[in-house]
This record gives structure tokens, C-alpha cells and sequence, in this order.
């Protein structure tokens, strides 16, 4: 078992996330023992959807796409699993195939464990199985959380309140202002929110003349938070 080799950034990015900042310092250097370093390049599958779950995986720097194939045949955006988030642990549980397809978005690290090694750090950390717990209860008030808004909040505070989640897990600070480092589409964000690409190009406007966001060929810039947050609340 090699400790894996990671960037000072990365490494930060993995020790800095919400949850595994809070696991025992013990619990913390058993995972990172076992734990592999893989670097992608932008747009590598990584899992396919009905496919064998083999690891639990870190997001070390990048972004993972989790996507799946409407009736129609297209690719639609679930979400994007940020640095610092691990997935993969659900299958790895119940033993049943992958429920979607996930691919690097950018040049990705993850880190991964594979499935044995996981079997072994729930067996020694009575801990993990515990924290895995608290994970997926965060991970089903967020679900629900996003049900509500999509069945009751209007796009246009549905759109703020993404803008402000990007801003918060890949915002550069530049000045005044935060960029986005996350690369996406009007279509991606419009996949995201479950609306047209066109709507959301409607709303983007809107908050430009707000004087909210910047709209950049290739990113947004948030020019005031407080002006989203007020967005999002109406």
C-alpha cells in the first residue's frame, strides 16, 4: 500500500472537504494508505450506467460529469461532483451495477479505493460506517432540497441559487468579482436546472442588467453576491 502522491492542491482539496475533514486522524491516514492517485484528461468515461461498481473515489481537482440518456436518446446533466467530494461508496454497498454514466469534465485527479480495500477499511473503522451514514443522509436532504426548488421555485431563483453553488466550489477571486473556474455551457447549466438552453440565456441576460453576473464566451464571472442571493430569494 503506497501513500499516493498528490499535488500540495490537491492534497488540500482532499483534507479541506466537508466530510472527510471530520473523520478521526487515524480513519483519515488508513484511507489516504490505501487509496490510488489517477489523473484524466477532459472527457475520459470513468463509469458506464449498469456497469460493476469496483471503486470509491475522491475528487482531487476537476469535476466529475454524472450524466444519463433521456428517452430520446440524449446525454443530460445530472450534476458535477466538485474537489474535495467522494462518490461511489452506495454500489459498493448494496452491490448493484452503477445507476449512471460519469466522465471527467477538465483536466480531473481523483482518488481511488478500490472495492476490497474499502470492504477492509469498514471492517478495521467501525468509524466509516458511521460517517458513510452522515454522508448519505446530507446527500438525501440535498436531493430533497433540490425536489422542492424545482417544483417550487421559479427558474430564475433556481438559476441564482446554482450560480452561487459554482461560485462556492469553483470561484477564483479576482478583485471584486469571482470567476467560475468551471467550464460550462449554456446548455450544461440549462441541463442542470431541468430548463431550455434558451430560458436560461434569457435569465443569464437579465442578471447581466442586474448587474449580478458577466457572461464570457467560455465562463461567468459573479460581479456581486448579494445581488444573486436576493435573486435567489424572490
Amino acid at each position: 500500500m503506497n501513500t499516493p502522491v498528490l499535488t500540495i492542491e490537491e492534497r488540500h482539496n482532499v483534507e479541506s472537504g466537508a466530510w472527510f475533514s471530520k473523520l478521526s486522524l487515524p480513519l483519515r491516514q488508513a484511507i489516504l494508505a490505501r487509496a490510488v492517485v489517477r489523473r484524466y484528461a477532459d472527457g475520459q468515461a470513468l463509469a458506464s450506467r449498469g456497469g460493476a461498481a469496483e471503486d470509491w473515489t475522491c475528487v482531487a481537482k476537476g469535476a466529475v460529469r454524472v450524466s444519463s440518456v433521456s428517452l430520446s436518446g440524449k446525454q443530460v446533466t445530472l450534476t458535477y461532483v466538485e474537489p474535495g467530494t467522494w462518490f461511489g461508496d452506495i454500489a459498493l454497498f448494496d452491490g448493484l451495477p452503477r445507476t449512471h454514466d460519469a466522465d471527467t469534465h477538465g483536466e480531473t485527479t481523483l482518488l481511488a479505493v478500490r472495492k476490497p480495500d474499502f470492504k477492509d477499511l469498514l471492517a478495521q473503522h467501525v468509524e466509516l460506517y458511521d460517517a458513510l451514514l452522515r454522508l448519505n443522509c446530507r446527500r438525501l436532504r440535498l436531493m430533497f432540497n433540490q425536489f422542492e426548488d424545482l417544483n417550487t421555485r421559479p427558474l430564475q431563483a433556481r438559476l441564482a441559487k446554482q450560480l452561487l453553488l459554482l461560485a462556492k466550489s469553483y470561484g477564483i477571486p479576482q478583485g471584486e468579482e469571482i470567476r467560475i473556474g468551471l467550464a460550462l455551457a449554456q446548455e450544461d447549466l440549462a441541463q442542470l436546472l431541468g430548463a431550455s438552453r434558451q430560458r436560461v440565456n434569457q435569465e443569464l441576460k437579465g442578471f447581466e442588467r442586474e448587474g449580478a453576473v458577466r457572461v464570457e464566451p467560455t465562463r461567468l464571472v459573479v460581479l456581486s453576491r448579494d445581488k444573486l442571493l436576493a435573486i435567489a430569494e424572490r
